[in-house]
């Protein structure tokens, strides 16, 4: 865990080994999740100087774990494709900033949660659209272009959470935009750890889609779907 933490924050990682450390990355928070008994003795083994950003991605991964009943099938409705360069879509969290005051790290954040910042394509179960996950009566007020583009779908998100009180009151913006405490806790927790050191981003964008099941967390690869 420590190693991964280190390493996406060091911009001499790079391509495959990056990609490797921010899957690293999710998997030791996952476990940590699945067996919570084992917290305690994880947060006292780690060193000071990454101890905030892990106890912060435990409890947002233990936060949205508890809000998934797992299944006994697979998504039928899901395609997983790769994410848009990482760069591509910072530029797209910048510009939504600048054009509506919400924090880049926000809009990142609930990116990253509700697709994996774009993997995961397909309507969800309640009737959700797109990488932001938008129900279609609220695309309708607050979307621009395409539910199913990043960019129009990051500014829409944008959007509407500045018409909920973003960026003042964001926690009463992220709770319209998700009526759960537990998911308003996790999107702050990823979002802080980004505002605090960037480089969170790198981890964070490698992140992959699992899926929990009755048996267990099922990676859902690229072309998963197809």
């Amino acid at each position: 865990m420590a190693t991964a933490e280190r390493a996406i924050r060091d911009r001499s990682v790079s391509g495959l080994d990056l990609a490797w450390m921010g899957h690293l990355q999710q998997l030791t928070y996952r476990k940590v999740a699945a067996q919570p008994s084992q917290r305690a003795l994880v947060l006292a083994a780690l060193p000071a100087e990454v101890r905030a950003a892990a106890t912060a991605n435990m409890d947002a991964t233990s936060d949205l774990r508890s809000l998934v009943n797992p299944g006994s099938t697979l998504p039928a409705a899901w395609l997983i494709v790769e994410p848009a360069p990482m760069e591509e879509l910072l530029g797209y969290y910048r510009s939504a900033e600048a054009e509506f005051g919400v924090p880049w790290y926000y809009l990142a954040s609930i990116h990253l949660v509700e697709t994996r910042m774009g993997r995961i394509r397909g309507t969800s179960t309640a009737g959700a659209q797109g990488p932001m996950q938008f129900m279609p009566a609220t695309w309708a007020a607050y979307g621009r272009g395409d539910v199913n583009s990043n960019k129009d779908a990051i500014a829409g998100a944008a959007r509407y959470l500045k018409a909920n009180g973003a960026p003042a009151n964001m926690p009463n913006a992220l709770f319209r935009y998700n009526n759960s405490d537990r998911y308003v806790r996790a999107v702050t927790a990823y979002a802080e750890n980004m505002r605090t050191d960037e480089g969170a981003f790198r981890g964070y964008y490698h992140w992959q889609v699992y899926y929990l099941m009755t048996r267990g967390d099922i990676l859902l690869p690229v072309g998963y779907g197809r």
